[in-house]
């Protein structure tokens, strides 16, 4: 038998078509207390702890300082464990954060063949409820498009490593605004793109199909920032790969590479062209942003990297500060789901006003010391406390993969106030769906 389901704004028209066809006059619906809705933006700076945020502030703005990050009013810590698992991956972190239900690690928007049910009962991702409601989505990453971080929002395949076929439900999906790199996956093996040469393993041009269906693709910043506001769906594909270098610091000078590529878009730049595109649509909205290399520089314990990823971050997520200022009927909301690296940030030297020229390779107890270059490099120099003091720190390393604990959500605008207290992984998603549906399972 086929189960039927229903929004809340399914259910409201049907309310008022019952009211006209039997010509009832009491009133029916109490519309002064209908739920107010709103649009929602998740940020998702993946692997940033509470101390990769922490040694970005003394970096960036000083001990004394405010990163944008630190101006969102709602706070609370979040857990982070998967059905099966204490420590989440990436992918079943972001199949978490898009169904609201617990899932196992191997995850990526389906239980191995099988589909996950929503806390609805039904198997579509918070996006997919949106547009079936009618409203514009989209989703953004500096690294590849078929990232799990947003993907997970968009498809569902047995295994992370299914590019191909996550690019082909990406191009399908029917989305508004998708922007990332990974170029190469929207291509056959050997044809030419923008970028470089494709990789798929069959004949689907996807980039192809994706005009066929009505997307305006763009490739480069100047075709970013130019973007006509009233563009109606856009792919933007903005490096052949990820938009930055994910490698050691050692690896980087040697090669003569930058952390990121300086011809592509940041992540505030995609982030506001998104913003612009779907706001023009006249209509709440859901957006699902992801930096990408706070993760991937963690993990190769890459110290620079990193505070840049973080740095990168944190202008992300002003440009939504700047757009909830105008538009107050919006949730953003911020949240990691993994401790990548296990980053720490710690003073150098026995006398705070003699640190060291050059750093020891390791702590102590052999847990790996990076300074500005590397290993065996100097101390970071901080930015001024309020008094004008400047200190020197390091940045240790526990791991190269993630890890669990430290976590923070933070949150600003409508339905923030119940960002509090202790925080789920599974609550972003009902997050989510209490702004943009007024979904009252959620209130308390």
């Amino acid at each position: 038998m086929k189960t039927l389901s229903f929004t809340p704004r399914d259910l409201l028209g049907l309310v008022m078509m019952l009211t006209v066809v039997t010509g009832c006059t009491e009133k029916l619906f109490d519309f002064s207390e209908a739920p107010k809705t709103g649009s929602v933006i998740f940020l998702h700076p993946d692997g940033a702890s509470a101390a990769h945020w922490a040694a970005l502030r003394v970096w960036h703005v000083g001990p004394d300082g405010e990163l944008n990050w630190d101006r969102l009013p709602a706070i609370a810590v979040y857990r982070e464990h998967a059905e099966d698992a204490l420590a989440v991956t990436s992918n079943a972190g972001a199949t978490l954060h898009a169904y609201g239900v617990k899932t196992p690690r191997r995850s990526f928007g389906t239980d191995g063949d099988n589909p996950i049910l929503n806390a609805q009962g039904e198997p579509a991702s918070v996006m997919y409820q949106a547009m079936r409601a009618g409203l514009p989505v989209g989703v953004v990453n500096s690294g590849i498009s078929t990232e799990p971080g947003t993907a997970c929002f968009l498809t569902a395949v047995p295994k992370r490593s299914m590019h191909d076929e996550i690019a082909r439900q990406l191009v399908t999906s029917g989305a508004d605004v998708m922007f990332g790199g990974g170029e190469k996956f929207f291509l056959p093996a050997g044809v030419q793109g923008h970028h470089g040469k494709g990789v798929r393993e069959d004949d689907l041009n996807l980039i192809e199909l994706a005009k066929r269906n009505g997307y305006t693709v763009i490739y480069t910043r100047d075709e970013l920032l130019n973007l006509p506001t009233d563009t109606d769906k856009v792919l933007g594909l903005f490096a052949w790969g990820d938009t930055y270098n994910h490698q050691t610091e050692e690896n980087l000078r040697a090669k003569g590479l930058p952390p990121y590529d300086p011809a592509a878009p940041t992540i505030a730049e995609m982030t506001e062209a998104a913003i612009r595109v779907l706001d023009a649509k006249d209509e709440r909205f859901l957006l699902v942003v992801e930096e990408e290399g706070t993760d991937n520089f963690s993990n190769f314990n890459n110290a620079p990297g990193t505070l840049e990823a973080m740095r990168r971050a944190d202008a992300m997520v002003g440009v939504t500060q700047k757009y909830i200022a105008d538009h107050p009927a919006t949730l953003v909301i911020i949240a990691a789901d993994s401790n990548a690296g296990g980053l720490l940030h710690t003073h150098e030297g026995e006398d705070f006003k003699q640190p060291p020229e050059k750093l020891g390779p390791t702590e102590k107890n052999g847990s790996p010391v990076d300074g500005i270059d590397g290993t065996g490099t100097a101390p970071f120099t901080a930015k001024p406390d309020k008094t004008g003091r400047v200190f020197k720190f390091s940045i240790v390393w526990a791991t190269n993969s993630d890890g669990a604990g430290g976590i923070l959500v933070r949150a600003d605008g409508m339905n923030s106030e119940h960002v509090r207290g202790s925080f789920d992984n599974t609550d972003i998603t009902r997050m989510i769906r209490l702004t943009l549906f007024g979904d009252g399972a959620y209130r308390d």
